[in-house]
């Protein structure tokens, strides 16, 4: 038995090489750790594509089921998911992130 909200989530993941399930937009984050997930994205340059799980209460519950995972914001590179604001920081911090996109083949624009 398929699951239309997980069908819809595994087409979005598999479309967009980076995704970001977020509380709000990355203009306007509604949370202080989808803000610093998107902070750490732009700091890399990576184009992403979000989706705003405020707006849509299946999409909400069914990211959290669909990795296993029980926070937002999630983010998913080349289909696979990465982890969460915490594991985005840890890894930023550490350096591995930027060579984490670039052993993915993330474009990344540079100032």
């Amino acid at each position: 038995m398929t699951n239309p909200v997980h069908d819809r989530i595994a087409k979005d993941v598999s479309e967009n090489d980076v995704l970001l399930y977020m509380k709000g937009t990355p203009v306007f984050p509604q949370c202080g750790f989808s803000a610093a997930a998107v902070g750490i994205l732009s700091q890399l340059g990576v184009k992403f594509k979000s989706v705003d799980v405020l707006k849509d209460p299946e999409i909400r519950q069914g990211i959290k089921e669909f990795s296993n995972w029980p926070t937002i914001p999630q983010l998913y590179v080349k289909g696979e998911f990465v982890g969460g604001s915490d594991i985005l920081k840890e890894m930023y911090e550490g350096g591995e992130l930027e060579a984490f996109f670039d052993e993915q083949g993330v474009a990344r624009q540079t100032a």
